[in-house]
C-alpha cells in the first residue's frame, strides 16, 4: 500500500526538520519525503494542510494490565486506545497476574499485540520475581523473549543490593532499568501529597522526600556502577534538581513525567475525586514550575502518561481505598500540546520527548521519519478544540480526571508500519 501524505508541516528532531514536506509511505516504510511530491498509481493521498506530521508517539509507560486484570484493560483494548492518542508503539509494565517475570508472559503480551494489530507493543519485565524485590527476574531469558527494559514499576526496588544487581545485570544486556522511585518508609500509605491542603483535609500523605530519597540512591548506584537507570514519573522539585545535577556531571540518567504532574495540582484532591488519586500524588505549583522548567531544559527526556486503567469498582470507593492511577492514552497529547501553547516548548522539542527520546531510551525502532524507517507516522492537528468523554475512550479504563473538560489538540491521523489505524480526517 502506498500512501502520500501532502500539505503537512514535518516535525522531525531527529533530521532537525521543521518545515512543510510531503512524505510518501511505500511498503510499510518511509520511501522519500519533499516538496510538492507526485501521487503516481496506486497511491492513497491524504491532504494535511495545516496540520503536523510527526514521527509516531511512543508512550514508554502504560499498563495494559493482561493477563489477569482484563476487566480493567486488554493488550488489545490498550493498543488501540493508544492508536486513538495518536501513540504508535507503547511500552507496558510488568504488574499483570501473572507478573511478567517469566518467557510465557512477554510472549503472550507480544502475540497478543501482533493479534491485535494496533499500536506496537514492548513488553516491560519485572526486576525482581513477582515483583516482591527479592531475587532477580531471569534477565537474559527476558530479554531473548522480547523484553526491553525492566521495572517493578508499582513497586520500588528498596533492596539497595537486588537494585545494584538489577542495574549492572541490565547493563551487560545494554538494557535500561526504570526506577519506581519511593522509599515505601517515607510514604508510609500516604493517598496523596504531605503539605496544606493534606492537613486541611485529614488524609494520610506522602511526602515528596519520599520519591527524592529514592532517586539520590538509585542515582549514586548507577554513577557507581556506569548503568543506566531511567527515573519514572518524575513529580517533584526536588527530583528535577536531583537529576539535573547527575546529568551535569555526566551520570546515565534519564528521566519522564506524565501530564498529570504538569497539569493539576494536589488543589485537585479536594474534589475527593478518586480520579485525582495517583502514586505519586499530585504536588504543588511550585513542583508543577520545576517540572516544566525540567521538560524546558531537557533535565526530563520524555513524556509518559504511565496509563493506568482501573474498573469502577476500584475508584468508586472511598478516597483512601480507591486505585491510584488514570487511563491516560487519549489525553495525554493534547495536554503536552498545552506546554507548546504556554511557550514552554516549542513542537520538536514536544515531539522529542514524544517520541525520538523514548525510542532511544528503550532502544527501539521508532522516533524517526527518515528514509527507509518503520513508517510509524502521527499527524496532529494543534488547534483542534474537544471536550474529555470518556464512555467514548477505546480503553476500558474510563477514569480520568479530565472528564468534561475542553483540551486543544488531537491526533487525527495514526498509521503503524504503514497501515492505517486510527483516522479523524
Amino acid at each position: 500500500m502506498k500512501i502520500l501524505l501532502k500539505g503537512g508541516r514535518l516535525i522531525d528532531p531527529s533530521q532537525e526538520l521543521d518545515t512543510a514536506l510531503d512524505l510518501l509511505i511505500k511498503n510499510g516504510k518511509v520511501a522519500k519525503t519533499g516538496e510538492d511530491l507526485p501521487a503516481g498509481a496506486d497511491v492513497e493521498v491524504v491532504g494535511i494542510e495545516g496540520l503536523w506530521l510527526v514521527p509516531g508517539l511512543i508512550d514508554m509507560h502504560t499498563h495494559l494490565r493482561e493477563p489477569g486484570y482484563e476487566y480493567k484493560e486488554t493488550v488489545r483494548s490498550g493498543a488501540e486506545a493508544a492508536c486513538a492518542g495518536g501513540f504508535t508503539a507503547v511500552a507496558c509494565m510488568a504488574n499483570t497476574n501473572p507478573v511478567n517475570d517469566n518467557r510465557a508472559v512477554t510472549e503472550s503480551i507480544r502475540r497478543k499485540a501482533a493479534d491485535a494489530g494496533f499500536a506496537r507493543v514492548y513488553p516491560v519485565a519485572a526486576v525482581s520475581r513477582n515483583l516482591e524485590g527479592k531475587t532477580l527476574a531471569e534477565f537474559h531469558d527476558l530479554k531473548d523473549a522480547g523484553a526491553v527494559a525492566f521495572s517493578d514499576d508499582g513497586r520500588p526496588v528498596m533492596n539497595a543490593g537486588l537494585m545494584r544487581m538489577a542495574l549492572e545485570y541490565a547493563a551487560s544486556l545494554d538494557m535500561p532499568v526504570l526506577s519506581h522511585s519511593e522509599d515505601v518508609h517515607l510514604s508510609a500509605g500516604g493517598v496523596m501529597h504531605e503539605g496544606s491542603v493534606s492537613t486541611e483535609l485529614g488524609f494520610p500523605a506522602a511526602p515528596s522526600v519520599a520519591e527524592e530519597a529514592m532517586i539520590a540512591r538509585d542515582i549514586l548506584i548507577a554513577e557507581y556502577a556506569g548503568a543506566d537507570v531511567h527515573i519514572c514519573h518524575v513529580s517533584t522539585a526536588g527530583s528535577v534538581r536531583l537529576i539535573r545535577e547527575a546529568k551535569a556531571r555526566g551520570v546515565r540518567v534519564t528521566a519522564e513525567t506524565a501530564p498529570h504532574y504538569f497539569t493539576l495540582t494536589d488543589e485537585a484532591v479536594r474534589s475527593f475525586d478518586t480520579n485525582t488519586k495517583m502514586n505519586p500524588p499530585l504536588r504543588t505549583a511550585a513542583d508543577i514550575a520545576a517540572i516544566q522548567e525540567g521538560l524546558r531544559d531537557g533535565t526530563i527526556d520524555a513524556i509518559a502518561c504511565d496509563h493506568a486503567p482501573h474498573g469502577q469498582t476500584d475508584k468508586e470507593v472511598e478516597y483512601e481505598y480507591a486505585a491510584s492511577g488514570i487511563s491516560g492514552l487519549e489525553t495525554s497529547l493534547a495536554l503536552s500540546l498545552a506546554l507548546v501553547a504556554q511557550g514552554i516548548l516549542r513542537p520538536g522539542a514536544l515531539v522529542r520527548r514524544m517520541s525520538t527520546n523514548p525510542a532511544a531510551i528503550l532502544k527501539v525502532p521508532g522516533g524517526t521519519l527518515k528514509a527507509g524507517a518503520e513508517a510509524d507516522v502521527t499527524v496532529i492537528d494543534p488547534g483542534r478544540s474537544w471536550t474529555v468523554d470518556v464512555s467514548r475512550f477505546r480503553s476500558r479504563g474510563k477514569n480520568s480526571p479530565f472528564q468534561g473538560r475542553t483540551l486543544t489538540g488531537k491526533a487525527v491521523l495514526t498509521i503503524v508500519g504503514g497501515d492505517i489505524k486510527h483516522r479523524e480526517i
